[in-house]
């Protein structure tokens, strides 16, 4: 059983856990974590895997044989991430460019979602920059959206002008002149989560039916070792947060994954509307299990 997480800890407790249950389990290091998500969702390369929440919905709806295990790997408030360098702000943002590393990633879906909701602004007034493909086969962008010319890189070409904004989370280049486009972002963004009742996740942990149907045992392992250590680091951090950036269970994914899935839908991301109890049911199929053994 090939396992690819991206921080050491948790992954070295997935991996004792899968062991201990019985599985001849390795972790595979991929840095960064997310490229290995295509290998995972078309060609089952690997069995547990962290991936982009968007991505994951998108190969459920593209119907890849990959499932979701309920359990945050990473989770952050996410309006920072839509910058600029000039004395522009959201609101001016109908007619300008925007870069964005591709159209499906998760920290693009989230701003987007927050433009259309919070700023009414109507995506296809946007002058929308790509710069890369998505990770599952058979996905491709709208037809409104555009790419960059081959070679192109995001950061340089917000950093050099030729971009008005770019929505960037760790691609953001350190620059003293870049600045948040949205004022208050960090408490516009508490305001939206305390509204919403959960904050944006960005990577989840997929599982691929193969591996679920003939090892349940070392998946489930794996799962609970994941929650702990989760549990752990939040004990460990001392700090109660207003919302929990790392929830785990169905119960506590339904909100933020729900969401992440009516913005995809919304934006061309997703083929057709994914509902959150048809993750659910998929997932309690390929393990055997009740819902309430992953909650």
């Amino acid at each position: 059983m090939k396992i690819v997480l991206g921080r050491d800890e948790p992954a070295a407790a997935a991996v004792g856990a899968a062991v201990s249950a019985g599985a001849a389990a390795e972790r595979v290091e991929v840095r960064p974590v997310h490229k290995a998500s295509r290998g995972f969702v078309n060609d089952g390369s690997v069995d547990v895997c962290e991936v982009a929440i968007v991505t994951l919905l998108q190969a459920f709806a593209y119907g890849k044989p990959v499932a979701l295990l309920p359990i945050t790997m990473l989770g952050r408030f996410q309006h920072q991430t839509l910058v600029t360098m000039g004395s522009l702000t959201v609101d001016e943002i109908a007619g300008r460019t925007v870069g964005v590393r591709s159209w499906s990633q998760t920290t693009g879906v989230w701003v987007r979602g927050f433009l259309t909701e919070q700023y009414g602004v109507k995506l296809t007034d946007v002058n929308w920059r790509t710069y890369e493909d998505g990770h599952v086969d058979g996905y491709t962008d709208p037809a409104w959206v555009g790419r960059a010319p081959e070679g192109a890189k995001l950061p340089l070409d917000f950093l050099e002008g030729r971009l008005d904004y770019g929505i960037m989370g760790n691609e953001l280049p350190a620059d003293d002149r870049i600045r948040t486009a949205i004022p208050e972002a960090s408490s516009v963004a508490a305001d939206w989560s305390a509204r919403k009742g959960f904050a944006p996740i960005n990577h989840v942990v997929g599982m691929s039916l193969t591996a679920a149907r003939e090892n349940p045992k070392a998946i489930l392992a794996a799962y609970d070792a994941l929650r702990e250590a989760a549990a752990a680091g939040k004990s460990a951090a001392g700090k109660q947060e207003p919302v929990d950036l790392a929830p785990a269970g169905f119960s506590a994914l339904r909100g933020p994954v729900t969401q992440a899935a009516i913005y995809a839908y919304e934006q061309g991301v997703l083929p057709r509307p994914v509902q959150f109890d048809e993750l659910v049911g998929q997932t309690c199929s390929a393990l055997g299990v009740d819902p309430a053994r992953l909650d």
